[in-house]
């Protein structure tokens, strides 16, 4: 089947048959104009672009670079909202680094627009704040989340490192404000753990919210369904995966059998924005080109993308 058709499929929401093969679905949503953040490893920044527009230099909407060392490979970044600091995007970074980036201080930032940083270790792959709280989890492919908890919500210079929860393979992880739990993807599971306490006595609790990937089926990614609020996107070494959480009751569907996908989230127009890894050159784990299921894809001479992500301070 034709990859785009496949990224149609998805988009529309179509569900795997027995063999992974994706059934046919309708095309998706006409798609708008909006923004896709990009963790890009080669120059080693975060690229911010309008969709609609070449993903040139000259068509950078934002960016952050912080260098090489700890910052090595970036391999995740969110935008989130907070009440006393804007916009903010938090970042990670497989060198061993975590971080908050001020959005609004200037269009190219750097490592001075840090307004908190820490060093998780174990191979950072994904960052999320907790909303109110103020907290804010890395997690760890080396088999762990890391809880780093505020004094001071409205202070993100306050945060400092209060727990550590084993999750074996730990890739992704991502807020769920219907449900109020912080969703985690790990080797072949996904849990939902509860955020309890505040400030500094913070602590994530697992109460036995979760959802089965399969035995050896090492979790990538976890992203929102901008077009459904009781639905999230799992990448995954078998496949991409539907989450469906309607009733709380916590389902996981493979939607595709495509291998090597590292990131996949639908925007609301139900356009689908993912990458692909292209098992060549020295980052067998990125590729030079974003796909869009309803427009063209984007691709940048000389970039490994890792990560893509729509550019909005929304949870869902």
């Amino acid at each position: 089947m034709h990859r785009r058709t496949i990224l149609r499929g998805l988009a529309a929401g179509a569900v795997a048959g027995p063999a992974g093969a994706l059934l046919a679905g309708s095309p998706a949503l006409a798609a708008g104009s909006y923004y896709v953040a990009t963790a890009e490893q080669v120059k080693n920044k975060v690229l911010v672009f309008d969709k609609n527009k070449a993903f040139s230099d000259a068509n950078i909407h934002w960016s952050f670079s912080p260098g090489g060392g700890g910052w090595a490979n970036l391999s995740d970044v969110k935008v989130r909202s907070t009440a006393a600091q804007g916009w903010i995007a938090l970042v990670v970074a497989s060198g061993g680094k975590a971080g908050i980036v001020d959005i609004g201080s200037e269009k190219h930032t750097e490592l001075n627009d840090l307004r908190w940083s820490a060093s998780p270790g174990g191979n950072p792959h994904a960052i999320e704040r907790i909303p109110g709280n103020g907290s804010v989890v890395v997690a760890s492919s080396a088999g762990h989340l890391t809880l780093y908890a505020p004094t001071r919500v409205d202070n993100l210079g306050t945060l400092a490192k209060v727990q550590t929860v084993a999750l074996a393979g730990a890739h992704g992880v991502l807020w769920d404000p219907t449900y109020k739990l912080l969703w985690a993807v790990g080797d072949g599971v996904i849990r939902g753990y509860a955020v309890e306490g505040s400030l500094r006595g913070t602590r994530l609790k697992w109460h036995g919210a979760k959802a089965g990937l399969g035995s050896g089926n090492l979790g990538h990614d976890l992203q929102p369904d901008y077009s459904n609020t009781q639905r999230m996107w799992v990448t995954a070494t078998h496949g991409v995966y539907r989450f469906d959480t309607a009733g709380g009751i916590f389902k996981v569907t493979r939607a595709s059998s495509e291998t090597r996908v590292k990131s996949y989230v639908r925007h609301s127009s139900g356009e689908a924005v993912s990458i692909r890894a292209d098992n060549t050159g020295a980052r067998t784990w990125g590729s030079p080109t974003v796909r869009l299921s309803a427009s063209p894809d984007r691709t940048r001479g000389g970039a490994e993308f890792y990560k893509a992500r729509i550019w909005t301070p929304d949870f869902q």
